[in-house]
């Protein structure tokens, strides 16, 4: 058995199981729930998403390509105004905040279908259809001799059903 499952009817209910199991540390915890909720955010805790280092990345990435770009036209292409020098930075700064904007916001999108493995070709383990439809669940990754702790702390809490996945 890979883990346990745990459908709960009320919210309340469902943030004391996760309270209980992530105090036991039965195993890695996935919330489902129908809509966000700042109780179960609370409970879960969730590490900072990593996507915001796509943004500093591939912004920076094209605040430089902007300028590189800007500045190795201005060079192939000389425009002499007024005794002006060619890689002037002054000039260029809009242009590099424009690009930093661009590959910053693609690389935020990329950063977020990555990591919210979007397309999803196989049905998540653990989901159940009724998840969607106002119910909560709770899925405890563990081995095989811990499922049982992890049942009786489900049922305990009022999980309407508690069954293992593989």
């Amino acid at each position: 058995m890979r883990g346990v499952l745990g459908h709960f009817k009320e919210l309340d209910s469902a943030v004391e199981a996760i309270t209980e199991l992530k105090a036991a540390r039965l195993g890695a915890l996935t919330v489902f729930t129908p809509t966000p909720r700042h109780e179960l955010e609370a409970v879960v805790a969730a590490p900072p998403s990593p996507v915001r280092l796509y943004l500093l990345i591939g912004g920076l990435a094209g605040c430089v390509f902007g300028y590189w770009i800007a500045i190795w036209a201005s060079n192939y292409w000389p425009l002499v105004v007024g005794g002006k020098a060619f890689g002037s930075w002054i000039p260029y700064t809009i242009f590099g905040f424009e690009v930093f904007v661009l590959i910053g916001a693609l690389s935020t999108v990329a950063g977020l279908f990555i990591h919210s493995r979007i397309p999803r070709l196989t049905m998540m383990v653990g989901y159940d259809p009724r998840f969607s439809h106002g119910h909560y669940g709770i899925w405890v990754e563990c081995a095989p001799e811990r499922a049982a702790s992890a049942e009786a702390v489900l049922r305990k809490h009022g999980a309407v059903e508690v069954r293992g996945e593989r």
